[in-house]
C-alpha cells in the first residue's frame, strides 16, 4: 500500500490564547462546561495567563459574543459553551438552531476555530450526564475540537 500523506493537529495548548463565551442561562450545567474545557486546556499545556471567560445572557447571545472575540484578533481560538433545554413552547427550537447557526458563521467568516459546546437537551438531567456525567463532558469535547482545529490550520497554512 502507499503512503498517504495525512495532517493531523498535534492536541498541545502551550501560547496560545483562548476565549471561552459562556452562556448564565442554566448556569448549574454551563459553569460544569467551562470546568471541564478550562480543565482540559490546562491539561494540555495552557497558560492561565491566555485563557479568558467572557459571560453573557444565553446561547442566542453566543454568536455576537464570538464574533466580537473573533474580529478582536486576540485570540487563537474559541471555545463556546451553553446550555438550551427543552421546555413546553417551541423557543428551544428558534434558539438552538439560531445559535449554531451562528456560531458556524462566526467560523468561516472569521476562520478561527469555534469549538462548539452548546448543548441542546430535552431535560436538566440528560444536559448535567453531558457537562461531566457519564456523557463525559462537552466542554472539554469542545475545547478538544477546537485546539485540534487550529492546530490543522496552522499546517494548512
Amino acid at each position: 500500500m502507499r503512503h498517504i500523506k495525512t495532517i493531523e493537529g498535534q492536541l498541545e495548548a502551550g501560547g496560545l490564547k483562548i476565549a471561552i463565551a459562556a452562556a448564565r442561562f442554566n448556569d448549574l450545567v454551563v459553569e460544569k462546561l467551562v470546568s471541564g474545557a478550562v480543565d482540559y486546556l490546562l491539561r494540555h499545556g495552557a497558560e492561565h495567563e491566555n485563557l479568558t471567560i467572557v459571560r453573557m445572557p444565553g446561547a442566542f447571545e453566543l454568536p455576537l459574543i464570538c464574533h466580537k472575540l473573533a474580529l478582536s484578533g486576540h485570540y487563537d481560538g474559541l471555545v463556546a459553551l451553553g446550555a438550551v433545554i427543552r421546555g413546553e413552547t417551541p423557543h428551544f427550537e428558534y434558539v438552538c438552531a439560531e445559535a449554531t447557526k451562528g456560531l458556524a458563521q462566526v467560523s468561516l467568516n472569521s476562520g478561527l476555530p469555534v469549538g462548539f459546546g452548546l448543548l441542546t437537551t430535552d431535560s436538566l438531567e440528560q444536559a448535567m450526564e453531558r457537562a461531566g456525567g457519564k456523557s463525559g463532558n462537552k466542554g472539554a469535547d469542545a475545547a478538544a475540537a477546537m485546539l485540534e482545529s487550529v492546530k490543522v490550520l496552522r499546517l494548512l497554512g
